[in-house]
């Protein structure tokens, strides 16, 4: 599901990619930026407003993915482990290595011996020979010659931070095989084609095998992404992906997509935030509610959902080193893992998702923004290079209003954070609410510049205009579904924010333009601005976002009040308040396993239906020009509403 970061830019912003000094620091600061610089040693620091200089704070990742696989090699008698990065010098000092062979069945997943290993020092290692033969090898590697082992590592605490998998080859010894370590992932399915995404621990070539024919991916790549044309719409595949140079291989199933148009009642399942979350065990692994996250995938495939929307929240994240989340969305993926080589799991950006850079001015949280250079290492460029997601959304928001120097970068890139796809009648239009977020106060953004969490800036929503109007044209769309992470109207645990910041207009994206600040509209105004384009095409029956842990929906209308009963800080006297002059559904569900907010007062909350803190699974089930909602704990299975 993670690839080799290939953005689509146009060339006066790939001649402007900032270049890297030592430390991973860049050597150009964004333009759209204030209050920054680089002293002569090359380094970077924040001024503030009393002139005191601001350092970085530690940007060392405490775990990385490398470390977490524990870079597994073969002994006389199994696997050897070494949970370490040299690059960082990062050891993991002490913990507990559970294994077991994987079992068979449409989803191989290990089966856990019943002793655990010590991990001291970093290191750790496996007994197959004595430990997996015998009434224990399930498997059949003995006879084989071959087996594959899942893994957990612990902390010394006992907390999970990783799940992986190694395949291996015995004869007089053991050796490590080419393993397909994280996949397959289906991806970007349609009626013609579809992609499938997996990684490998070795470089080397990998291939699908599909209907007969074999089709090849890059020649040495460890991050493979295949895709398979010349499909006929509407049919039953099985695959299989193998590689080059090793006896590993994992299978999956799919359904194309129909023909746009078609009309064939189908179902697909929406949820987000499964960050990790009390209670202990798989409800925090690496960062992930993995228990509930897998519920969930599990409950979708079993209902035979066409595809899964979520947006955003789907790990801890709020990382100041890409090494780190990339390791924490590994964990999202194998939760996700057994079902998503069956259909897809359309992932989108929340907050959760931010890769920073921080510094220290005594605070808490420091100075933070969107990570630089933005090509690379943004929250943005992270995650588009760790999902496979459609490219058809606005490139930036260089060229608009906020942009401080054009014809150079000084916003991250949007590619695969919004965009927009079609299965048969429906429309899903996924938005980037927390792009260039700089988490921080409006005074302190105002030195430094930065986005705010649930505000869509001017490409955005000129992308997101033209891209409903295309869709009210197509007579082939019946439905237009809309998400994003932020809800329009919080009702639990983001009243403070989202798109009503307790009721004040005056928080604002901030950049500087030759040298002086700029500031965008307020966000009432941004969040009546982005209601009048939904509400100006028919078509848009729901928005669907997450960020507040629960379950709600409410039917915007003109007699839900969207203002209060007291004037809006900031908004302007002359300011003529929207009109809601048709239906639309706002829908949240942010439940799919981190910690619950409860329902608090807003001035639409009598307008709220169905609101519950339980995990919850969205089902929408499409019949022509009719569709219909279920709401399933999947937890429990018992039905919501």
């Amino acid at each position: 599901m993670s690839r080799p970061l290939r953005l689509l830019l146009p060339a006066a912003l790939l001649l402007a990619t900032v270049t890297i000094g030592a430390a991973g620091h860049p050597r150009v600061i964004p333009d759209s930026h204030a209050s920054f610089g680089i002293d002569e040693q090359g380094v970077l620091h924040h001024i503030d407003r009393d002139g005191r200089r601001r350092e970085l704070r530690d940007e060392t990742p405490i775990y990385t993915l490398r470390m977490l696989r524990g870079s597994p090699v073969g002994t006389e008698t199994g696997i050897r482990f070494d949970f370490s990065d040299p690059l960082y010098g990062r050891v993991l000092a002490a913990g507990t290595l559970t294994y077991g062979l994987e079992s068979d069945g449409r989803y191989k997943l290990p089966v856990y011996f019943k002793r655990t290993e010590p991990i001291v020092a970093g290191k750790a290692a496996i007994n197959i020979a004595l430990n997996l033969s015998g009434r224990y090898d399930m498997s059949g590697w003995k006879k084989s010659g071959f087996g594959t082992i899942g893994y957990r590592v612990a902390n010394e605490r006992g907390t999970l931070l990783f799940e992986g998998r190694v395949a291996f080859r015995a004869a007089d010894s053991f050796s490590v095989d080419t393993t397909i370590v994280s996949g397959p992932y289906l991806a970007l399915l349609g009626p013609d084609r579809a992609t499938i995404a997996f990684d490998t621990n070795f470089v080397t070539q990998g291939f699908v095998e599909i209907a007969g024919r074999r089709v090849e991916g890059p020649l040495d790549a460890v991050r493979h992404e295949i895709e398979v044309g010349k499909l006929t719409p509407g049919t039953d595949y099985s695959y299989r992906v193998v590689t080059a140079d090793g006896k590993h291989a994992r299978r999956g199933t799919f359904t194309t997509a129909p023909v746009p148009g078609t009309r064939k009642p189908f179902t697909f399942a929406y949820s987000s935030d499964s960050r990790a979350a009390s209670g202990g065990g798989e409800r925090n692994l690496g960062g992930v509610n993995y228990y509930v996250m897998r519920r969930v995938a599990a409950l979708a495939a079993d209902r035979k959902a066409a595809f899964v929307q979520f947006t955003g929240d789907l790990v801890n994240g709020y990382r100041n080193h890409p090494g780190r989340i990339r390791a924490e969305f590994a964990c999202w993926k194998r939760s996700v893992e057994p079902f998503a080589a069956h259909l897809p799991f359309v992932a989108a950006m929340g907050n959760h998702e931010a890769v920073l850079r921080a510094f220290d001015d005594g605070t808490r949280y420091g100075v933070q923004v969107d990570r630089f250079p933005y090509l690379t290492q943004s929250s943005e460029a992270v995650f588009a290079a760790e999902f496979v997601n459609p490219r058809n959304g606005p490139v930036s928001e260089d060229g608009s209003a906020a942009d401080a120097n054009p014809g150079e970068m000084d916003f991250p890139p949007y590619s695969e954070t919004v965009f927009s796809y079609v299965y048969d009648n429906v429309a899903m239009v996924v938005l980037n609410s927390d792009y260039w977020y700089s988490p921080m106060s409006q005074q302190r953004r105002d030195i430094t510049g930065g986005n705010l969490h649930g505000y869509l800036m001017d490409n955005q929503i000129k992308w997101l205009e033209k891209t409903l109007e295309a869709y009210e044209r197509d007579d082939r769309i019946d439905h237009v579904f809309v998400t994003q992470h932020t809800p329009i109207l919080p009702n639990g645990g983001h009243l403070a924010d989202d798109m009503w910041y307790g009721g004040s207009n005056l928080p604002r994206p901030v950049a500087f333009k030759e040298g002086r600040i700029w500031r965008g509209e307020g966000i009432i105004q941004r969040r009546d601005r982005y209601l009048r384009i939904l509400l100006d095409h028919e078509k848009v029956v729901a928005v669907l976002t997450g960020d507040e842990h629960n379950y709600n929906r409410l039917l915007l209308t003109d007699q839900v009040d969207i203002y209060g009963d007291r004037a809006i800080p900031d908004l302007p006297k002359d300011y003529v308040r929207l009109t809601v002059d048709r239906p639309l559904w706002l829908i949240n569900n942010g439940a799919a396993g981190a910690p619950y907010y409860s329902q608090e007062q807003a001035p639409w909350s009598d307008h709220v239906r169905s609101f519950t803190t339980r995990n919850a699974l969205v089902f929408f089930h499409i019949d022509g020009t009719r569709w219909e909602l279920e709401v399933i704990d999947p937890v429990t299975l018992e039905k919501i509403e």
